[in-house]
């Protein structure tokens, strides 16, 4: 296996000048780690199993499992209306826009916020004046602002604050106990320093809905703990568990995969070419029709079910199969293009199954 992770991860540093890259593998619950280089070229610290990584958009794993666990103890439904649970918001295009159309990226809201949107009133005013260019649950676009906004929702549905609620509710039951939506100071010395493509070093600013759509900072061990709860091979309590299952099931087909509530799915074995194509820019940035399943399919053993994150420092990717109990992620400190972070974890997760990639 070292082997295997040397030749995925090593031509990614040589190639992207990554400063550090920590990888996380689970087989049957037992975990491997192996890191590579240092969390900042200042303090040359190495990087461990331990260091935080801003995730990015991986953070949309654990608002979606929120909401479902807010679904669980009865606070919403995924078929109610956004605009239900914000009165400030009825009236407007989001009446007819359901929680699970939040949730799976077919809402038809807009990748980002505008940049002059910097505090809640001035995002409920975006919001109440923005007009889709599709029906709902009709094309998919990827969006921050619409699984942001279930975040916002979830909280408000159970009467707490987001951060709050993730923070020491969700993610002590998840058994991510080095998780992180504010990291605090005694960690702070374990929080790799990011850096741009251009090597200049840069650290998440907060924005409008940054917590709920990708404000997460996690390491490697905690990553592969919940790839681990996800396949149901780590134990978590019942209103956790159903939540867990929520969000892997199907709600709608798109493109090359199956849209769960933010994971995506592929039937497995998957070819690398299919796996790129659902991740590609394309599909990020112009969408693609999207076709309600219905019934939903429910969670999938067969199936490659994977996750992409960014922030402007840091690059994650996470994929695991349910079936065969192996799951892989790997966190940089500087943002790669994520056909490069495929590529890796899908050679690590083929040797894991023997094939051959």
């Amino acid at each position: 296996m070292r082997r295997t992770v040397d030749e995925a991860v090593q031509p990614i540093r040589q190639h992207y000048g990554v400063p550090g890259i920590a990888v996380g593998v689970t087989v049957g619950g037992k975990h491997y780690f192996y890191n590579y280089g240092v969390m900042s070229k200042d303090s040359r610290m190495p990087i461990t199993q331990r260091t935080l990584f801003e995730v990015g958009s991986f953070s949309k794993t654990i608002t979606a499992t929120f909401a479902c666990y807010a679904a669980q103890r009865g606070a919403l439904s995924l078929t109610d209306m956004a605009s239900s649970a914000l009165p400030s918001l009825r009236g407007s295009s989001l009446d007819h826009v359901s929680l699970l159309e939040l949730g799976t990226h077919t809402s038809d809201l807009p990748l980002f916020i505008p940049e002059s949107v910097e505090n809640d009133a001035q995002l409920m005013s975006f919001l109440r004046g923005w007009k889709p260019g599709h029906p709902a649950g009709t094309f998919r676009r990827y969006s921050n602002v619409g699984i942001g906004l279930l975040g916002v929702i979830a909280a408000h549905s159970m009467n707490v604050n987001f951060d709050d609620a993730v923070q020491n509710t969700l993610l002590p039951q998840l058994g991510m106990t080095h998780t992180y939506l504010q990291v605090p100071s005694d960690a702070m010395n374990q929080y790799a320093q990011g850096y741009t493509k251009d090597d200049k070093p840069i650290r998440l600013h907060p924005g409008a809905l940054a917590d709920e759509a990708y404000g997460i900072r996690s390491d490697a061990a905690d990553i592969v703990r919940f790839l681990d709860v996800n396949m149901q091979v780590a134990h978590v309590d019942g209103e956790v568990k159903r939540a867990v299952a929520c969000a892997q099931t199907g709600y709608f087909a798109a493109g090359p995969f199956i849209q769960d509530l933010v994971w995506e799915q592929y039937p497995y074995p998957v070819d690398l070419k299919t796996l790129q194509a659902g991740n590609s820019s394309d599909v990020l940035y112009k969408g693609t029709q999207a076709t309600e399943l219905t019934p939903p399919l429910a969670p999938q053993q067969d199936a490659l079910i994977d996750k992409t994150g960014s922030t402007n420092g840091f690059a994650t990717y996470a994929a695991f199969v349910p079936s065969r109990h192996i799951g892989v992620v790997i966190l940089a400190n500087k943002s790669y293009p994520i056909d490069a972070r495929i590529d890796a974890v899908y050679r690590i997760l083929t040797s894991l199954s023997g094939t051959q990639p």
